[in-house]
């Protein structure tokens, strides 16, 4: 039986309300209202798992990407009433490229020896493979929807990519994305739906169960899922909690897991910019199904109050890298755990790292 919470934040309180998630086991779904939410009873449907894909292909992504990431650490979160000192930060805003999608992207770039490649990002991933793309003289081309921040398409250009704009939303960003590279014989690289991403992504839960082995849960910012894919391959079967976060406003998977398939949500604005995404991955999707312990939902105020407390803790995150412990805070148990920071790239590091950028390619035409 998984629980719908209501979320007085949303103005989709229902309390008390249970409903039937099958598939999920002990799951619990919270934080979402049930207005217009679409949930049903589980159908057929469901996409099976990656078959094959476990902890050992982290661990070849883990050898294969080490010498273009960095072994981010695990510093103290902020001290609170409730979890006391007990709260970790897996600090990924200090990854090359300002977040973790370096890893996957890593990862799928290395493995599939590309010359060409095409992807569709909200900005992280973009400026990851854009990244590498550069030290491997990868041709690019990132497809970025309406709304993307313009500081993350600056960043991406100023690493010599191509940015293509669309008009709509996440799902009209990834149509035209798969259209371009087949046009153009390029190696399409999503940013959460290829198990080559899904297991380079995981090697952030490696790390942190390595570093921290007596953790009881970790908070994870869900937006495609691939990061929460590759934790919950991470995690196993060992007796540690894992606990998506997503903002309750796109709660993808929240809602399809709780229908029992994958269920498509329209385009909405989140100040979480980085986890937009209205369908779950067809390869992360079975993968949390059958391992996460539980979804948790948080509003805009709450993501926006949590970002500004890790900036008073010295840790520069943006506001989707501060939805983990957005979820830490408003699950409210006293638990040793930890909590992920994906993401650092705010306008201030990425205008720093734009008059790098230019520096350098003007050093290199006059060379």
């Amino acid at each position: 039986m998984g629980t719908v919470g209501g979320d007085p934040g949303t103005g989709l309180h229902e309390a008390g309300l249970d409903v039937p998630c099958k598939g999920l086991g002990a799951a619990v779904v919270r934080g979402l209202g049930t207005a217009g939410s679409g949930l049903g009873v589980a159908g057929s449907g469901a996409a099976a798992a990656e078959p094959g894909l476990g902890e050992a292909d982290l661990r070849a992504a883990a050898t294969r990407i080490a010498p273009y990431v960095i072994r981010t650490p695990l510093i103290p979160g902020p001290g609170t009433a409730t979890h006391g000192t007990g709260l970790l930060l897996k600090a990924e805003h200090l990854q090359l490229g300002g977040s973790f999608k370096m890893r996957g992207a890593a990862n799928a770039v290395l493995a599939l020896g590309a010359d060409r490649v095409v992807t569709g990002s909200s900005g992280n991933h973009g400026i990851a493979l854009a990244r590498i793309a550069r030290s491997l003289g990868i041709r690019l081309t990132v497809v970025l929807a309406a709304g993307a921040t313009p500081a993350k398409a600056a960043a991406i250009r100023a690493l010599g990519a191509e940015t293509v704009q669309v008009g709509g939303g996440v799902a009209e960003r990834e149509e035209r994305a798969r259209i371009l590279a087949a046009e153009r014989g390029a190696v399409l690289v999503p940013s959460s739906d290829h198990p080559l991403v899904v297991a380079g992504q995981g090697t952030v839960g490696l790390e942190l169960l390595a570093d921290a082995p007596d953790i009881e849960t970790v908070y994870v910012p869900t937006g495609g899922g691939g990061l929460l894919a590759g934790l919950c391959l991470a995690a196993g079967s060992r007796p540690v909690r894992v606990v998506g976060v997503e903002p309750s406003l796109t709660p993808r998977y929240a809602r399809s897991l709780a229908a029992g398939r994958p269920v498509r949500l329209p385009a909405r604005t989140t100040v979480a910019d980085g986890l937009r995404g209205q369908y779950p991955g067809r390869v992360p999707y079975p993968i949390i199904r059958d391992r996460v312990d539980e979804l948790i939902a948080v509003g805009d105020a709450e993501i926006l109050a949590a970002t500004a407390l890790l900036h008073r803790l010295g840790v520069e995150a943006e506001p989707s890298g501060a939805v983990a412990l957005a979820g830490a805070l408003r699950a409210g148990r006293r638990e040793r755990a930890v909590a992920i920071v994906s993401g650092g790239n705010t306008p201030a590091r990425l205008h720093a790292s734009h008059l790098t950028h230019t520096r350098t390619n003007e050093k290199e035409h006059a060379s």
